[in-house]
């Protein structure tokens, strides 16, 4: 260790911590977290106690009332501000991410990266929050549209990417007007103490309002209040599908709005006309990178019945060069899954694929020896599959590729979205009429489809998000942000008559 976690504010292993403008604690219940690197424990937080949500969400209700008076631009440069503080601790950031979650260094910097891109992102948004002017059928008058804020947006994230997915959410939620309560995964809760403190200090230094920002730990009842909070006017959840059934049904039944990112399932179909090379750094790396725990991970391999054979031996000698250790390490590929119940799913998984008929041809298993002390590391596998098989189907979180043949580019793009989940897909090909067919209505039915690169590594700039079982939601770039804001439509009667709509006349 090299101090990382102490940079970050984070001092005290058996003392709980809270950070925070605004952080509610517990009457004593703390929460340990131990990371899935070597099974030490890195510190304890406070949980919400039964209070805390109701205090929480009040402050940030009477922040709203100010906040909301800032000028966009202005709020705009307090994310600018916040975006440079990640840069500033950019690497002690990402060690604590890769420590506490189990992806590599390398993806503990990316996904900060992604932070700071966010930042930049929104503070170019808050100068163009802008609505429409539309002509009216009545003379003398003026339409246009405009946004306003919501209130108070609530941000459940996943431990996949403890603080990226928070950072989508929050910085366009603060220059839209909202003020923040997060939630994050109560398996990787001090990366969300670590931004917190960051966030903190900008905030103290331009008096923005106690309650904008806000942080509260705690499991599945803290997430099931959330969402039945009617305070709250919008929910931003990532997790699974199951958990995203609940939020959102909760969330619908106030009549509030939710953006749901939940499973993946996600396929890439390898072309005969293919450049396999970049095909198989693309299937690799989405297969088994942050070892598999992406919703964007890639779960199947769709490849050409004229190239499998071949395929599949240059997909072999591909994953024998796999280094999997402590991630932290630059050398190694793949790190450990987050905690051993995630590793008793994957083990499931395998055993499942195998009494319906799969077979390995990368044998998988649990790693053992000092440098895997904590269990949770395992080997990346490839299994041989029919594509209806129950167990392709559904998703795991862990690196585990299935992969099939097909014969024609049509039966390729109905086995690819022949799956309940629907967020990204991908074209392995140098044939540009099987590009067009993909990107065409008969062809992905995912949020993200891409050509020529594999599942895993959306930017910022397009709208992030998935369809059927993967919830529909959007955030980050494009329009999203018009997620956080409500819709007003505004018609000035500048005449010195009052013409009614639909020429209805109506004489008193």
């Amino acid at each position: 260790m090299d101090g990382f976690i102490e940079k970050l504010g984070i001092r005290s292993v058996n003392q709980g911590i809270s950070a925070g403008q605004h952080y509610m604690g517990s009457t004593g219940s703390l929460l340990t977290s131990y990371s899935p690197v070597d099974g030490s424990q890195i510190a304890r937080v406070y949980l919400a106690d039964a209070d805390g949500l109701d205090t929480v969400v009040r402050k940030a209700e009477e922040a709203f009332l100010q906040w909301r008076t800032w000028p966009a631009p202005k709020r705009g440069d307090i994310v600018r501000q916040i975006g440079n503080k990640l840069r500033e601790f950019k690497l002690p950031l990402a060690k604590l991410v890769s420590y506490e979650m189990g992806k590599s260094l390398q993806e503990g910097l990316g996904e900060v990266q992604e932070m700071i891109d966010i930042c930049d992102f929104a503070t170019g948004l808050s100068r163009q929050l802008c609505g429409v002017t539309m002509q009216s059928e009545r003379p003398g008058h003026r339409m246009y549209e405009q946004w306003h804020p919501l209130g108070p947006t609530a941000i459940i994230t996943a431990f996949n990417f403890p603080v990226s997915v928070w950072s989508w959410n929050a910085m366009i939620a603060w220059v839209c007007g909202n003020t923040a309560i997060w939630k994050p995964s109560e398996k990787a809760p001090l990366c969300a103490v670590a931004c917190q403190n960051l966030v903190a200090g900008v905030f103290a230094e331009n008096h923005v309002p106690e309650g904008v920002s806000c942080l509260l730990t705690g499991g599945r009842e803290l997430g099931e209040r959330i969402a039945r909070e009617p305070r709250i006017p919008l929910v931003s959840a990532t997790g699974s599908t199951a958990m995203g059934r609940s939020v959102g049904a909760a969330v619908a039944s106030r009549l509030g709005r939710s953006i749901l990112e939940l499973g993946g399932n996600n396929a890439v179909i390898i072309s005969k006309e293919a450049d396999l090379e970049l095909a198989i750094r693309a299937s690799v790396f989405g297969a088994v990178g942050t070892a598999g725990q992406r919703c964007t991970s890639t779960r199947r391999l769709i490849i050409h019945e004229a190239i499998y054979e071949n395929f599949k031996e240059k997909l072999i000698t591909a994953y024998r060069q796999l280094k999997i250790g402590d991630p932290l390490e630059e050398e190694n590929h793949v790190g450990p899954l987050i905690d051993k119940k995630a590793v008793d799913n994957y083990l499931e998984a395998i055993e499942a694929c195998k009494q319906q008929g799969g077979t390995f041809v990368v044998e998988g298993g649990v790693l053992q020896g000092e440098a895997f002390k904590s269990g949770c590391y395992v080997k990346p596998c490839v299994a041989e599959v029919a594509p209806q098989m129950p167990i392709v189907q559904r998703e795991t979180f862990a690196p585990i590729l299935y992969i099939m043949k097909y014969s024609s580019i049509e039966e390729a793009i109905a086995l690819q979205n022949g799956v309940p989940q629907g967020l990204s897909s991908a074209l392995i090909t140098l044939n540009i009429r099987e590009m067009e067919l993909f990107f065409s209505s008969s062809g992905s039915d995912c949020g993200i489809a891409n050509i020529n690169m594999g599942t895993s590594g959306a930017e910022i700039g397009g709208a992030f998000g998935g369809e059927k079982a993967t919830g529909g939601g959007r955030e980050s770039g494009s329009d999203a942000w018009k997620n956080y804001m409500r819709r007003q439509t505004n018609t000035i009667n500048w005449s010195e008559s009052l013409p009614l709509a639909q020429g209805i006349v109506f004489g008193v």
